[in-house]
């Protein structure tokens, strides 16, 4: 009897040691809500963190309800850490002992993002080429490489324009007229157009390339018309070139 008695006492003990050797790993709990409204956070990022070294050791996020679970922690000092969109994230020091099996951290509250934007500037730039119904504009200012230069070599750059010794050619055809803020002048003659050299091209608010002339323009132009506009604060003087 006293055998029995003991093999009992043995089974006990032997059961009692398996409990508190599973009973090393603790389950860590808890509720995440929103400190304005009190009202439950779903779908927060909860993550464990080892203290010593920041490591990720474990992590879920939240049900519908606001409520996570950490299973199987090991004793320690860890950093327990809550985020969500919109949100300051919220960071706490945690300390996990081997007495208690489950440790309930109690709610979570996390604080909206007050930080917002002063203001939003929407900025619009207009294409370097535009299309119309009957003619193509062009502005050099939003070339930078080509601003720095003369008329002449911004327009060597137009769709469809090629300059030989001096000549402007539209589309293979040195039949065009060059006009200067809807004028023509001597500058832009037909058939050799080096004046333009004369004008920089930072002083050009615009070129338009017209295919299609209508009837209202000269004739001799019948390749199409290339219309250079000034800028309107452009100041007027004199500028040439001398040659031998």
């Amino acid at each position: 009897m006293y055998q029995a008695y003991l093999s009992k006492l043995f089974i006990f003990l032997f059961s009692l040691i398996s409990i508190t050797s599973i009973s090393q790993t603790a389950v860590i709990s808890g509720e995440i809500k929103d400190k304005t409204n009190d009202s439950p956070l779903p779908f927060v990022t909860v993550v464990l963190k080892s203290q010593a070294d920041s490591s990720l050791v474990t992590g879920t996020i939240t049900d519908d309800n606001g409520m996570f679970q950490l299973n199987g922690i090991h004793s320690g000092n860890y950093i327990l850490e809550a985020s969500f969109l919109g949100y300051v994230t919220n960071s706490q020091n945690l300390f996990v002992g081997n007495l208690n099996q489950f440790f309930n951290v109690g709610i979570v509250y996390l604080t909206e993002d007050s930080q917002t934007l002063d203001a939003i500037e929407i900025t619009d730039k207009q294409d370097e080429i535009s299309s119309k119904m009957d003619k193509k504009v062009y502005s050099p200012e939003d070339n930078v490489v080509q601003n720095g230069g003369t008329a002449l070599q911004a327009m060597q750059n137009l769709p469809g324009v090629t300059v030989q010794d001096g000549k402007v050619q539209l589309r293979g055809s040195d039949k065009v007229m060059i006009l200067v803020d809807g004028k023509q002048t001597a500058l832009t003659g037909i058939g050799n157009q080096s004046g333009l050299e004369n004008i920089p091209a930072s002083a050009i608010e615009k070129i338009e390339i017209i295919n299609n002339p209508s009837a209202k323009y000269d004739a001799n132009g019948t390749s199409g018309i290339i219309n250079i506009v000034f800028k309107k604060d452009v100041q007027e003087g004199f500028n040439g070139k001398v040659g031998l």
